[in-house]
C-alpha cells in the first residue's frame, strides 16, 4: 500500500486556518465589497504620498540603487522565458527552472558549519544527535538575507565602494520541523514506511529530553559565511557558491541561546518567571528583513505551537487570543522541558517571551540576539523597513493568521542619530495597526496607552505590547486574510501578501471565490504617519486561466527597478508545485506573473535575497516531500532512500545580468 503523502505546503496551515480573532471588528470582506463597487480593484493608481514624507530611496525591501546590467524602464524588466505549466507539472521529485537560468543547492539541513565529517546527509534510518545538530544548519529554511563580508566597513560605502557580491554572510531562518521530519517516521527493518489504518505515515514523537533537544536545536537561525569561486568535486571543477567551514562568523541561534529584551517591555513583570531563568531562545523564525544599519531582523511566528500543558489547561482570554492550547502543534516539548509547560507556575510568563521581532548582528558572534518589544507581540511573518521623513524609519509587519491585522512601526528619531547615540531606532517609536476604508483610503491607528479605550484595559504600555492583538481588537483594526510578507517597492509603496482565507463565507468582486483559497496582494502608500491609500495589486484567482497561474502568495521581495518576486505557499493549480513568480510592477494593465522556478512535492518556496549586484538570488525550499523519501529526495538526486532536506537554492541567469530580467 502506498503512503498517503500529505500535499500541504505548510504543515502549520491547519492551525493557521483557525482564527483566534473574536473581536467582531468589521472584516476585510465588507471593506472590499464596498471598495470594489467604487474603484477598479486590480492595479489602479495609488495616490502619491504627501510631499517630503518619503526619502528618495527605500533602504530595505528593495535595493537603493539601480544595478549595472539592468534593462531599465522601457526595455522590459521581466523578459526571461517562463517555465511552461506542462513542464513544471511533469515531475515533482526535482525542481524546474526557466531555460534562461541555472540553479545550485547550498547549505541543506544537516550541513555542519565547522567540519564536513559531521554532516548529516539524509540517512533514511538515522538522525543527528542534539549535540551534532548544534553546529549544523537547521531545518525549515525560510526568511534570509545576504550580508556582504565588507558591509561592516560602512566608512567606505559613501565613497561609492562596491560591496562584495562573491563573499558574505547568509543568515537563514529555520521556521519549523515537524516531528516526522526531525525525528523520522516509523519504518520496518527494510526501510519501508509503517502506515496507520488510514494509510498515512506514522511520525515518531519525542520519547526523552534528548529528542526534544534535537527538535529545539534544528529550529532557530543560522549565520553562515559563503563564497563564490572554483569548486573542485569528484575530479571536476566548476564555479559556484560554497560554505566557508570554520568561519569565525558561523553560528547557530536556537531556542536555548541566551537573548536580551529591549524597549518598553524589557523590564516588565510579564517577562519574569518564578524560576528565575534567564531569557533564552527564538523559535518559529518565519520571515525576516534587513535594517539600514546592517543587522538582521528575524520574526517569530507560530510560537504558541511549541507550548502545551501537562494536565488540563484553563486558558485565559489572552492565551486564547494567541492560540495557546493543551497540545500545541504536537511537538510535545512541554512533556520533557518544563519551560514549555503552560501549567507549570514556575514558568508562567515563559510564553510572553516569544512572539517578537529579534535583531541579530551577523558580524558580531558574541552579541546576544535582542528582542525589540516596541514592534509588538503577535505572529510576525516578516518585516520590511524603509526610510521616511527626516531620516526616520517605518517598518511594516503582518500577523499571519486568519482575520488578523497589518501593522506599522515608526521610529521617533532619525535612525542614524539614534545609532550614533548608542540607541536603537527600534526601541523608541510608535506602533500602529491598519483600518481599511471603503474608498481606498486607510488609517494607521496608534496603539498607545494614552488612548482612553486602551488605558481602560491595560495598566501600562508594556502590558499593551505583550497583548498587541487584544489592543488592536479594541481600536477596531480590519481583520485580514492572513497577512504574510511585506516588501517595499521602487517608489516607496508597500506590497502585502495575503495567502488565503478558507473561512470567507461569500464571494465578492475582490474575492470571487468562497472560501478564498487563492489569496491576493495589496499595495499601500502612506500619505502621512496616520493615513494611507490602498488598492489590490493582483488577485491570484485571476491567474487561473493564464499561463502565469499561481496561488497562495507568501514570500515577497521588490527590487529597485520595479520587479516583484513572489514565492508561493499552498496547493498550486494545474499540477504545479509551489513556485517563484516575477511581476513587472511598472507595466500597464493587469499584472502578469512569470514563472521562474517550480519546486518539488509538498514544499514551499520562501525566503528571498540577492547579492548587491543582483547577479545571484537566494531562495529556500522548505519541507520538501514533508520529509518523506517516497515523495522526493531533493536536494539529492532521486533514489527513493534519501531523506529530503530543506535547503537554499541559488539562482543565476545563464549569461549573467540582473536576477529576474
Amino acid at each position: 500500500m502506498s503512503p498517503e503523502i500529505i500535499d500541504n505546503a505548510k504543515l502549520h496551515d491547519e492551525k493557521e486556518n483557525i482564527p483566534a480573532n473574536t473581536s467582531g471588528n468589521r472584516p476585510f470582506i465588507d471593506v472590499a465589497r464596498t471598495y470594489a463597487s467604487r474603484r477598479d480593484v486590480v492595479k489602479g493608481g495609488v495616490a502619491a504620498a504627501a510631499a517630503g514624507f518619503f526619502a528618495p530611496t527605500a533602504l530595505a525591501g528593495s535595493n537603493s540603487t539601480s544595478y549595472a546590467g539592468s534593462p531599465g524602464e522601457g526595455r522590459g524588466l521581466v523578459n526571461f522565458r517562463p517555465v511552461p505549466v506542462e513542464e513544471g507539472a511533469s515531475d515533482a521529485r526535482m525542481p524546474h527552472i526557466s531555460r534562461n537560468y541555472r540553479y545550485q543547492t547550498l547549505i541543506p539541513w544537516g550541513t555542519d558549519l565547522l567540519d564536513a565529517d559531521n554532516d548529516y546527509n539524509g540517512d533514511l534510518m538515522s538522525r543527528p544527535s542534539a549535540d551534532e545538530a548544534a553546529t549544523q544548519v537547521g531545518i525549515g529554511h525560510d526568511g534570509m538575507w545576504f550580508f556582504p563580508i565588507d558591509q561592516s566597513r560602512a566608512d567606505l560605502v559613501p565613497r561609492g565602494y562596491r560591496l562584495s557580491s562573491t563573499n558574505g554572510l547568509l543568515v537563514v531562518n529555520h521556521e519549523f520541523g515537524a516531528n516526522g521530519h526531525v525525528l523520522g517516521f516509523e519504518r520496518d527493518d527494510s526501510g519501508a514506511l509503517i502506515l496507520s489504518d488510514s494509510g498515512a505515515p506514522i511520525s515518531k514523537n519525542p520519547e526523552s529530553l534528548e529528542d526534544v533537544r534535537l527538535s529545539q536545536t534544528v529550529h532557530g537561525v543560522t549565520v553562515a559565511e559563503i563564497t563564490y569561486g572554483l569548486i573542485v568535486e569528484n575530479r571536476s571543477a566548476s564555479r559556484g557558491w560554497e560554505l566557508v567551514r570554520g568561519s569565525s562568523f558561523n553560528r547557530r541561534i536556537t531556542v536555548n541561546t541566551p537573548v536580551e529584551f529591549s524597549g518598553p517591555v524589557a523590564f516588565s513583570e510579564l517577562l519574569e518567571n518564578e524560576a528565575g531563568n534567564m531569557p533564552a531562545g527564538t523559535v518559529n523564525n518565519c520571515g525576516s528583513g534587513p535594517t539600514p544599519w546592517g543587522t538582521y531582523i528575524t520574526c517569530e511566528e507560530n510560537f504558541n505551537g511549541y507550548f502545551g500543558a501537562n494536565g488540563e489547561l484553563e486558558t485565559t482570554e489572552e492565551q486564547e487570543r494567541y492560540g495557546f492550547s493543551n497540545s500545541g502543534f504536537g511537538y510535545q516539548w512541554h512533556v520533557f522541558d518544563e519551560r514549555f509547560d503552560l501549567n507549570n507556575p514556575l514558568y508562567a510568563n515563559e510564553q510572553n517571551r516569544f512572539g517578537w521581532c529579534v535583531e541579530i548582528d551577523p558580524f558580531n558572534p558574541d552579541a546576544k540576539p535582542v528582542k525589540r518589544t516596541a514592534l509588538g507581540r503577535f505572529k510576525h511573518e516578516a518585516i520590511a523597513i524603509k526610510e521616511i521623513d527626516r531620516g526616520r524609519i517605518a517598518a511594516y509587519m503582518g500577523d499571519d493568521q486568519r482575520f488578523d491585522y497589518c501593522y506599522k512601526y515608526e521610529s521617533n528619531r532619525p535612525w542614524r542619530q539614534a545609532i550614533d547615540d548608542g540607541e536603537s531606532p527600534l526601541d523608541d517609536g510608535k506602533l500602529f495597526v491598519a483600518r481599511y476604508n471603503d474608498d481606498g483610503t486607510g488609517e494607521w491607528i496608534e496603539l498607545t496607552i494614552e488612548n482612553p479605550a486602551l488605558a481602560a484595559r491595560f495598566s501600562s504600555q508594556a502590558e499593551l505590547l505583550v497583548y498587541t492583538r487584544v489592543a488592536a481588537d479594541i481600536v477596531g483594526a480590519t481583520p485580514m486574510d492572513r497577512p504574510e510578507w511585506t516588501t517595499i517597492g521602487k517608489d516607496g509603496e508597500t506590497y502585502w501578501t495575503l495567502t488565503n482565507n478558507s473561512r470567507r463565507e461569500e464571494p465578492n468582486v475582490a474575492n470571487p471565490e468562497a472560501p478564498n483559497g487563492d489569496g491576493h496582494i495589496i499595495k499601500t502608500m502612506d500619505v502621512d504617519s496616520e493615513n494611507f491609500n490602498w488598492e489590490f495589486f493582483v488577485l491570484a484567482s485571476s491567474s487561473r486561466d493564464t499561463e502565469g497561474v499561481f496561488t497562495d502568495p507568501d514570500a515577497a521581495w521588490a527590487d529597485a527597478d520595479g520587479r516583484l518576486f513572489i514565492g508561493t505557499d499552498g496547493g498550486q493549480p494545474d499540477g504545479l508545485q509551489d513556485q517563484l513568480v516575477v511581476f513587472d510592477t511598472t507595466a500597464d494593465g493587469e499584472p502578469e506573473a512569470k514563472r521562474l522556478f517550480v519546486g518539488v512535492a509538498s514544499d514551499e518556496i520562501t525566503g528571498f535575497a540577492t547579492t548587491p549586484n543582483c547577479e545571484f538570488a537566494f531562495i529556500n525550499i522548505q519541507h520538501p516531500g514533508n520529509g518523506l523519501a517516497e515523495a522526493t529526495n531533493f536536494p539529492a538526486r532521486p533514489d527513493g532512500i534519501t531523506t529530503p532536506r530543506d535547503c537554499t537554492v541559488v539562482l543565476r541567469r545563464v549569461n549573467g545580468g540582473v536576477i529576474g530580467s
